[in-house]
């Protein structure tokens, strides 16, 4: 009987020992499931963000001689870190790959040029636009093109995932009526001109901002753009599509920079009046 009341003591024990983890678990579980859903990190804390950008992009974001990023872009991502008090870091990425690198949160801004489409509208948030400028057309000096009836049969170079690409597809039948039915893409618009001096290509598809200033240091001379262009466009920095705060924030420190003259500052430092 001895054996028997201690065997019974120590199953009752064992049992409240169990009985008492199960609570506590549940206990646990229920505070877990209870607390409030984790966040993003709010607008206010964050104090370093990452800027993703094709780093040959002149005169927008682009590498000196020495090798350091400059360029308009990189001035007014400054400015506006400098007016947030937080650091900007620049990310070269894979410019065909700019949505993704966003929207899987490697980068958190696509500010390096970025024009406003409404393909892209569906993929990001965009902030108000900060530059307008045009599709240009252009070739070498000497060319036989003067119109865009003349790009009939014509070798066309433009970079991979721009908006001229958008622009030139846009056009019925443009595209279509080049040489091979097609539009020649390269990773950068350094390898279009490269390509455009060559010989290879006859007319290069290129934003206004970056053919003006790559003319103007290879040689206008050499070139020709064409009275006709694509139309007008913008450039504008893409965030995610949820942060709307984000957004707001950088479009009043825009209106800022305009309104106090430092934006005029920076842009005329890498643009002409014109």
């Amino acid at each position: 009987m001895e054996i028997f009341r201690k065997k019974s003591m120590q199953i009752l024990l064992l049992a409240i020992l169990v009985a008492s983890l199960m609570v506590g678990c549940s206990s646990e579980k229920e505070t877990s499931s209870g607390g409030e859903t984790p966040t993003e990190t709010p607008v206010e804390e964050k104090t370093v963000y990452i800027m993703g950008l094709d780093d040959t992009f002149a005169p927008m974001g682009f590498r000196d001689e020495s090798g350091q990023l400059v360029g308009f872009d990189i001035d007014l991502a400054n400015e506006v870190a400098n007016r947030w008090g937080v650091t900007i870091e620049f990310q070269p990425i894979d410019w065909s790959m700019k949505e993704t690198e966003l929207n899987t949160g490697n980068i958190d801004f696509i500010w390096n040029g970025y024009t406003i489409t409404e393909d892209r509208k569906e993929q990001v948030n965009f902030t108000d636009s900060y530059l307008e400028y045009s599709q240009l057309l252009v070739t070498l000096a000497d060319s036989d093109v003067n119109t865009l009836e003349d790009m009939a049969g014509k070798v066309v170079a433009t970079q991979a995932e721009s908006s001229a690409v958008t622009a030139a597809y846009s056009i019925d039948g443009f595209v279509e009526s080049f040489a091979n039915g097609e539009l020649v893409e390269f990773p950068t618009y350094n390898e279009v001109f490269n390509d455009l001096e060559a010989g290879r290509s006859d007319v290069a598809i290129a934003d206004e901002v970056l053919a003006r200033y790559y003319m103007k240091n290879k040689g206008e001379d050499m070139y020709k753009i064409l009275d006709e262009d694509l139309g007008i466009e913008e450039f504008a920095v893409g965030m995610r599509k949820e942060d709307t705060a984000l957004v707001e924030k950088f479009n009043a420190t825009l209106a800022e920079l305009k309104e106090d003259g430092t934006y005029d500052e920076i842009y005329g430092k890498w643009f002409s009046e014109n």
